[in-house]
């Protein structure tokens, strides 16, 4: 055979790595993947062929892009999840043939299955639940078929939410999926057998309407979560166990430190302790800021709306947005701090010598978020950012992103975070030129290689003006949150005219960097909350000590000591209530105070503080200026 033919019967795959190989025409991805080890085979769960995800025996007919996907990767949990709803609505069926499934997509933690059937209780769940496990036992494979339209329509005409969902499928043709007897209309893909979703867990029921709408029909929504193996899934419950018991709304009303109302819904309230809290937090940063030679702004709440729309927002981001009217015209309450940030940089002319300008904010942003999306501190409607804009030329992006990177993992040290990093390319909606992305986010690639640092890439995931790199922090519990984000973009630039006077005396256009550590103050500190469970290091902690009396006639001892360690910067409470001292010793540990001091007639006499720790430690009796000293001492070292 000529070497033309040969290579017309190969394909060249190229891998994440940028790597290529190339392999005989019509091999599968699990073939593919055994080829390079087995280890990999056995974890994958599907592929990806130029960005879509596939099953794991779809025919590789050109060259591709390829991607083996696992449970580690989002995609790949989806694909697994999605897998699990099929079995769900599998178990239905066979329990309640009567049930007419309708959708059943994956979600962040796991799954939902919608059927409009008869009411479901606990028990329902736990013999529909025994009934999934019989299915994926019985390891039966996952087929895709290819049909008519019309076929489609024939084949679920007993189900009129599967008819009107084929009829809206573009195309004449689309994709069944079964396992067994059971059958769904479906583009998927899905694992290869049911075997592979390993351990299942139903959480929940709950009432639904076909498509959201109130006047449609009523259904009912089973979620469950799903796991490669039953040990993942075990872990998983008792971190959801762990996660309820360190619940930051419960530990926020205990604490005294945030509340909610209802008529300011998704907007906290900070009580005094939460405040200090948050306070503490900006001052850590702001102290950081000042080494690293930021300077900080304040911009207004309200900007008019054409600057909302010469930045873009209007175009990708009003249904996130608040709008109110001034005098007629049209005004914006902010959703960002940039746009502002930008009006004072173009205040006045700026030299090379100037760059990278820093500029910090701590602004209050709103958000129009969904009612049903509003979770405590995790989710709200009005938050503060701990945003900068960095203003510099475009042979600085390397420094500038490898010192933030640092200056980010700093900060996460201090709280004992570890965390990893993921950049996420140019979304489909999106503004600027192909060039000036690809520029963006080779900057980014830039500084992460040059840190040797691993990054996970989230292709079609970055904001809609810039190329990001997202840090993912773990909690004490193993959950991760993304918090920081780096952000470079130059289109902002280009929609500003932010420019710099360079060596040459001419304007040249600058390179922006948004960047947070934080993220959002108010998520940061739910995630604070409970990754320590209310018991917060001395440094951090509003409640650091708190102090009681044994009778009434040590009262006065106790606010001599009370004003000695405030005018220390300890933040101090004094229990001087008519109640037994274990009475107050136990609402002192329910406090989560890192510190209890008793005083009576010896210490009073004395001059000491009898000391004990929430964690019940007796370190007995102390002179009050050596229990200061230790606790200074501790606060800076911020143990």
């Amino acid at each position: 055979m000529s070497k033309k033919g040969k290579e017309n019967m190969a394909v060249e795959l190229t891998f994440p790595d940028g790597s290529k190989k190339h392999y005989r025409k019509a091999i599968t991805p699990l073939e593919v993947a055994n080829d390079i080890g087995r280890k990999l085979a056995a974890d994958a769960i599907a592929a990806k062929l130029d960005g879509v995800a596939v099953d794991l025996n779809t025919p590789i007919d050109k060259d591709s892009k390829f991607e083996i996907l696992t449970f580690e990767s989002k995609d790949g949990k989806e694909v697994l999840r999605h897998s699990a709803a099929h079995v769900l609505a599998h178990a239905v069926t066979d329990l309640y043939p009567k049930a007419l499934p309708t959708v059943g997509p994956a979600v962040e933690d796991g799954f939902y299955y919608d059927f409009d059937m008869q009411p479901l209780s606990s028990d329902d769940l736990a013999k529909i639940e025994a009934k999934m496990k019989e299915i994926i036992k019985a390891d039966l494979p996952f087929k895709r078929t290819v049909v008519p339209k019309k076929k489609a329509v024939e084949l679920f005409k007993d189900n009129k939410y599967k008819v009107e969902l084929i009829k809206e499928f573009g195309g004449d043709q689309v994709t069944i999926y079964e396992q067994g007897a059971f059958k769904d209309f479906c583009r998927g893909p899905h694992v290869q057998n049911t075997g592979r979703i390993g351990a299942v867990k139903l959480m929940k029921v709950a009432g639904a309407y076909w498509r959201g709408d109130a006047k449609n029909a009523q259904l009912q929504r089973i979620y469950g979560v799903a796991f490669p193996a039953e040990k993942m899934l075990k872990d998983y419950l008792h971190m959801l166990e762990e996660a309820e018991k360190r619940d930051h709304r419960k530990l926020g009303r205990e604490l005294e430190l945030f509340s909610l109302h209802e008529e300011g819904p998704g907007m906290p309230f900070f009580l005094p302790r939460g405040l200090g809290l948050k306070n503490k937090l900006i001052e850590l940063e702001r102290g950081e800021l000042r080494k690293r030679g930021y300077i900080e702004i304040q911009t207004p709440q309200i900007l008019s709306s054409a600057l909302w729309t010469r930045s873009g927002h209007m175009d990708y981001y009003k249904d996130n947005m608040y709008f109110t009217e001034i005098e007629g015209a049209q005004f914006v309450v902010k959703p960002m701090n940039c746009p502002g940030g930008i009006l004072v940089y173009n205040e006045k002319k700026h030299s090379y010598r100037e760059l990278p300008l820093r500029v910090a904010e701590f602004g209050i942003v709103h958000r129009n978020e969904l009612s049903g999306t509003l979770s405590g501190l995790f989710r709200v409607r009005c938050f503060t950012q701990d945003d900068a804009h960095i203003y510099m030329a475009p042979e600085q992006i390397r420094d500038e992103v490898t010192r933030l990177i640092d200056f980010i993992g700093d900060i996460y040290k201090i709280f004992g975070f570890d965390f990893h990093v993921e950049l996420s390319t140019r979304p489909q909606n999106s503004i600027g030129t192909d060039e000036a992305w690809e520029q963006a986010t080779n900057g980014l690639k830039d500084a992460l290689e040059y840190k040797k640092m691993k990054y996970k890439i989230n292709p079609g995931d970055g904001a809609f003006y810039g190329p990001k790199v997202d840090f993912h922090i773990k909690d004490a519990i193993g959950r991760t949150w993304q918090c920081g984000t780096i952000q470079l973009d130059m289109n902002f630039p280009q929609r500003f005219n932010i420019n710099y006077v360079g060596v040459d005396g001419k304007e040249h256009r600058c390179i922006m960097i948004h960047r947070t550590i934080y993220g959002s103050l108010e998520r940061f500190m739910g995630i604070l909350i409970e990754h320590y469970a209310g018991k917060f290091p001395l440094w951090l902690n509003p409640l650091q000590v708190v102090i009681l009396n044994v009778a009434e006639r040590h009262s006065e001892a106790c606010a001599e000591l009370r004003k000695k360690l405030e005018e220390n910067g300890i933040q101090v409470y004094a229990d001087l209530r008519n109640e037994t001292v274990e009475a107050k010793i136990r609402d002192a540990h329910l406090q989560k105070a890192n510190y209890i001091l008793v005083v009576g007639d010896k210490e009073v006499a004395d001059g000491t503080v009898t000391a004990r720790t929430r964690d019940n430690v007796v370190l007995g009796a102390m002179k009050v200026n050596d229990f200061i000293e230790k606790l200074c001492k501790e606060i800076e070292e911020r143990k």
